[in-house]
């Protein structure tokens, strides 16, 4: 790693810290509010983990609001379900069409395991996925909140194409492409651009 990639890193690792804390103060009542009814509605914990692939394919735990029942899959990524329906909760569907049940996520960042754009984290079981991105050097990067593939189309883009949007993603980093790809994320989460449950990606 050159003196840019450290000094990058450095910054951007401040940037995270200060973002993600500055959310969570903010965001708290709604976190509650969330949490409440999460409880109210179904059996289980608040919150989801699930072992994922970080920097360096080292597995981690991330974090989400429980969208699906206790009893649902939980290595399965649900747009590859069958019948995602009969496990999404009623609030766990308005969670998922907001993309607020990501928001927990916020501590992965502070813990250092996630920065806010990066490359989505995969499952610890996509091999196809982790492969790909290997061709790309994408899995030499921090997971993120938030990637150029989730800009581009999400759950409807085919494994090739989410690896060769993070390469992309690798190759061209830098504040630009991340203040970019950040703010172009609330126009996709709006449009509900790319979410796909149960059909799984376009061939």
């Amino acid at each position: 790693m050159d003196t840019r990639d450290k000094l990058y890193s450095f910054i951007k690792r401040i940037e995270d810290l200060i973002l993600s804390v500055l959310a969570m103060l903010i965001l708290w009542p709604v976190f509650i509010i969330i949490s409440c009814k999460i409880k109210l509605e179904s059996e289980g914990p608040v919150l989801f983990k699930q072992k994922r692939i970080g920097k360096n394919k080292k597995p981690f735990n991330i974090y989400k609001f429980r969208t699906m029942r206790a009893d649902a899959p939980n290595n399965v990524p649900t747009h590859l379900l069958e019948k995602p329906d009969a496990y999404i909760t009623k609030m766990g569907s308005w969670l998922r069409r907001t993309s607020i049940d990501e928001m927990p996520q916020l501590l992965n960042i502070i813990k250092g395991n996630m920065s806010i754009v990066g490359p989505r984290p995969a499952l610890w079981n996509q091999f196809d996925l982790i492969e790909e991105r290997d061709k790309y050097g994408a899995n030499g990067v921090l997971p993120g909140l938030t990637g150029l593939a989730q800009i581009k189309g999400r759950d409807e883009l085919s494994i090739q194409e989410k690896a060769k949007y993070d390469g992309q993603y690798v190759r061209n980093y830098g504040f630009l492409i991340d203040a970019k790809i950040f703010i172009l994320t609330f126009k996709a989460v709006f449009k509900k651009d790319g979410i796909r449950e149960g059909e799984g990606p376009k061939k």
